[in-house]
C-alpha cells in the first residue's frame, strides 16, 4: 500500500479507551513510527494532558503532536490532538476506576459524532472496561452495540480479521445461558446478509463462501444432543442461499479447525463469543482486528482488551493496534474501489483482467 499524497490520505480518528489501560501507550507506540504519516492523518480524542502522561512513561519514543480544537485545521505531517477535554483529571495505570470510564467515554462519543459527520473517515478504537463505563448516559457491554444504536442501524456484525481469516458472531457479550435464546433463524440470517455483502465491499471478495457454525457439540448428533442445527440453522442456511448467500454448514465448531476447514472459506460466521474467539485468538497471533461491519462508517479496533495488569508499565505490544489502522485504510480502499466499479462496471472488467494476467505471470 502506497499513499505519501497528502490531499489523499485517510483521516484516521483515535479514541483513548479506558485512562488507566494499555490504549494510549498503544497509540503513541504505533504513531512514533512516523511512517505511518505517509498512509493516514492521525486524530487523537483525548486532551494534551494524559498523552504527556504516557509519553514521560513511554520514555525515549519518537513523537510529537499539534494540538487541535477544530477538526478543520489538522496537520497531516504530524499526530492531532483533537481536546475533549480541559481539566486535570487522576491518572492511575492498572487501576480500573470510575475515572478511566468516564473519560473513555468522552473521548468515545467525540470521535463517533466526528465519524457520523464524515470529519473523520475512520476510527480505530482502543480498549475500554465494560463496568465502569457503565452510567446513565452510557449502558452498551461494549462498542459494537453502541456503535449500532449511535449510528441507528438495524443490525451489525462483529467481525474478527487477521489476514484471510474472518470469524464473525451472531451473538456477542452474552452470559452463556441467554446465547440460545438470541439464535434464531432471523438472526442468523441477518448476520449472513451483512456478513456477505462485507466481504464484497470491505474485503473485496467478489464470490464469498461462508461456513456456519454448530451450536451443539457434534453440530447436534441429528437432534441427539441437541435440536438447534435441524429446526434452527439448517433452515437459515437455506433461506440465506435461496438470497444467493453461498454459506454452507453446520459444522461442528471443534473439527472444523483441527482440520483446518477454515482455510476453504473466505469467512466463518461462530454461533457466540468464545467459540468463535478462542480459535481465531489461537490462530491470529496477537495480530487479530476487530472490525464492525453493517455500519455506514468504518471502524476497528485491536482484538484484547484493557490489560491492566501491564498497564504503565511500557510492556504493551502495539501489534494488534498497528493492524487494526492498517485494516481500515485497507477498507476504505476496498469500500471506494468497489463503488467505483459499481458506477463503471467497465472498471471491474479492466481490473479482473490485470489481476488474471497478474496470476497467469506469476505462475508461468
Amino acid at each position: 500500500m502506497s499513499n505519501s499524497s497528502t490531499e489523499n490520505k485517510p483521516i484516521i480518528g483515535f479514541t483513548c479507551g479506558d485512562l488507566n489501560g494499555i490504549g494510549i501507550e498503544l497509540i503513541l507506540k504505533t504513531l512514533s513510527d512516523n511512517r505511518i504519516l505517509d498512509f493516514c492523518t492521525p486524530v487523537i480524542f483525548a486532551s494534551n494532558k494524559v498523552i504527556n502522561f504516557y509519553r514521560k512513561i513511554i520514555g525515549d519514543i519518537n513523537f510529537s503532536f499539534t494540538s487541535i480544537k477544530d477538526l478543520s485545521k489538522l496537520n497531516p505531517r504530524q499526530a492531532n490532538i483533537f481536546n475533549c477535554w480541559e481539566e486535570e483529571v487522576a491518572i492511575n495505570p492498572a487501576t480500573l476506576n470510575e475515572t478511566g470510564g468516564q473519560y473513555a467515554v468522552k473521548s468515545l462519543l467525540a470521535a463517533t459524532l466526528a465519524l457520523k459527520e464524515k470529519k473523520i473517515n475512520a476510527l480505530v478504537t482502543a480498549p475500554l472496561h465494560k463496568k465502569n463505563v457503565q452510567s446513565s448516559n452510557f449502558s452498551y457491554t461494549g462498542h459494537t452495540p453502541f456503535l449500532k444504536n449511535f449510528f441507528e442501524v438495524k443490525d451489525v456484525l462483529m467481525l474478527l480479521t487477521a489476514e484471510n481469516l474472518r470469524v464473525g458472531l451472531v451473538t456477542e457479550h452474552l452470559p452463556v445461558k441467554e446465547i440460545v435464546n438470541h439464535i434464531t433463524k432471523e438472526n442468523i440470517i441477518s448476520k449472513l446478509s451483512i456478513l456477505y455483502a462485507s466481504l464484497k465491499k470491505d474485503f473485496n471478495i467478489d464470490k464469498p463462501k461462508i461456513a456456519v457454525l454448530a451450536l451443539n457439540p457434534h453440530a447436534g448428533d441429528e437432534g441427539l444432543i441437541g435440536n438447534e442445527e435441524e429446526e434452527i440453522i439448517k433452515p437459515a442456511i437455506k433461506e440465506a442461499r435461496q438470497k444467493n448467500i453461498l454459506a454452507m454448514g453446520p459444522f461442528s465448531a471443534d473439527a472444523f479447525f483441527a482440520r483446518g476447514q477454515y482455510n476453504k472459506f473466505d469467512a466463518v460466521l461462530a454461533m457466540y463469543h468464545d467459540q468463535g474467539l478462542i480459535p481465531f485468538k489461537s490462530l491470529a497471533l496477537g495480530d487479530g482486528v476487530n472490525f464492525t461491519a453493517g455500519l455506514p462508517a468504518v471502524r476497528t479496533s485491536p482484538d484484547h482488551g484493557t490489560a491492566f495488569d501491564i498497564a504503565g508499565k511500557n510492556k504493551a505490544d502495539p501489534s494488534s493496534f498497528s493492524a487494526a489502522i492498517f485494516t481500515a485504510i485497507e477498507i476504505l480502499n476496498n469500500q471506494k474501489r468497489y463503488e467505483d466499479n459499481r458506477r463503471n462496471p467497465i472498471n471491474k472488467l479492466s481490473n479482473n483482467i490485470v489481476a488474471s494476467a497478474v496470476d497467469e505471470k506469476i505462475t508461468e
